[in-house]
Parts: C-alpha cells; sequence; structure tokens
C-alpha cells in the first residue's frame, strides 16, 4: 500500500476527487495518509478533516527563507512516508531539493493539453482566458511527473474537452474540471500505485 501525500493552497476540488476514488475501491493500492497545505484557510483542510485524513500546514511566509521553508516541507513528507506526492492546486513552485529527493514520484494536474497554455504564468483561470482568447477548439487536462520545470515532466495521461462558442474562463475551467481533471487525476494515481507507470526520458509508459 503506497502512501499518498497530497499538497494544496485551495479549495481542493481535485483532492475530492482523490478521496470519492478512494472510497470507491478504485485506488486499491494506495491510501491518501496526509494532505498538507500552504494556506491555513484552504477549504482542501476542511475535506480532510471530514474524510478522517491527517492535515499539516505549512506555510512559506513562516520561514525566513526560501531554504528553511524546503526544508521545514523536505522533513514532513520523510516523516508521513511519501511514496506519492500529488500537487492539487498547490500555488507554491517546488524546490528542485524535494524534486531530486522524489524523482518521479511527484505529480500535477494542469488545466489544459500541454504543452500548449503552460508554464510559468500559466495557472487558473488564465489558462482558460488564453485558451479562449487563442480561439482552440479542443483543450483539456494533462496528469504528468513533475521535474525542475514547471510544466515540462513527463506526461502521463490527457484529456480532451470541447470548447464551446459561448464560453466564458469560468463555464471551461468547471467543465474541464468535470470532464477532464477530476477523471484523470485518479486514474493516473491509480497507475502509479498498482506500478504500471515507467519513464524513459520524457515518455511515459504504462503496463497493461
Amino acid at each position: 500500500m503506497k502512501n499518498i501525500v497530497v499538497l494544496v493552497s485551495g479549495g481542493g476540488t481535485n483532492l475530492q476527487a482523490l478521496i470519492d476514488a478512494q472510497k470507491k475501491g478504485l485506488i486499491p493500492n494506495g491510501n491518501i495518509s496526509c494532505v498538507i497545505s500552504s494556506n491555513p484557510e484552504a477549504y482542501a483542510l476542511v475535506r480532510a478533516k471530514e474524510n478522517g485524513i491527517p492535515t499539516r500546514i505549512i506555510t512559506p511566509k513562516s520561514y525566513a527563507t526560501k531554504e528553511t521553508y524546503t526544508n521545514a516541507l523536505l522533513e514532513a513528507l520523510f516523516q508521513e512516508y511519501a511514496d506519492l506526492i500529488v500537487l492539487a492546486g498547490f500555488m507554491t513552485i517546488l524546490d528542485e531539493k524535494i524534486i531530486h529527493a522524489y524523482r518521479n514520484q511527484i505529480i500535477n494536474i494542469h488545466p489544459s493539453l500541454i504543452p500548449s497554455f503552460c508554464g510559468q504564468g500559466f495557472y487558473g483561470l488564465r489558462v482558460h482566458e488564453a485558451v479562449l482568447q487563442r480561439g482552440v477548439k479542443l483543450t483539456g487536462a494533462t496528469v504528468h511527473f513533475v521535474n525542475e520545470i514547471a510544466d515540462d515532466g513527463p506526461i502521463i495521461l490527457q484529456q480532451p474537452v470541447a470548447v464551446h462558442p459561448d464560453d466564458t474562463p469560468e463555464t471551461l475551467q468547471k467543465r474541464v474540471m468535470q470532464e477532464a481533471e477530476w477523471k484523470i487525476l485518479p486514474q493516473a494515481v491509480r497507475l502509479f500505485c498498482d506500478n504500471r507507470l515507467e519513464v524513459r526520458g520524457k515518455t511515459v509508459w504504462i503496463a497493461e
């Protein structure tokens, strides 16, 4: 059984998708063992507590330097015996020290079809605003491993979502969550916990 530690900063809708999947037995070889928030007011903490999941609050502003914050977060991950770290709306960039310690053990969900509309500055509604401004007909979501470059790690799963002519950033964001993010994130977590993912360079191979 793999320990899944989820890092959050906000509402925790993707955390809820993982909790729901776990309750349905869709992640048989994994368990959400801890939720760590960078924001003490994050509603994701309420979701965790309502489901009996231990929580920690580690806020960057509570530490004098980025290094001391990184060390505190890394120590917490060690203490939780994290096998998989899931970034679910986590608004703090992880230091390379953490990425090196957990190479190909950190996954992120991004609300576009990488390599489009991703990288520095593309997060939240900004992604969907850019999609609508560009006029693309398909967007979606991507689950990928995390490396030292934003949204550059090996892609695990992608799910396309149609863009409607009358979409606003808000309606598009909601549909991408419902039709893509909440589906492929639990799937990717299950694949990891089932030992079915193999990274070869920038490509992820999925075992049958």
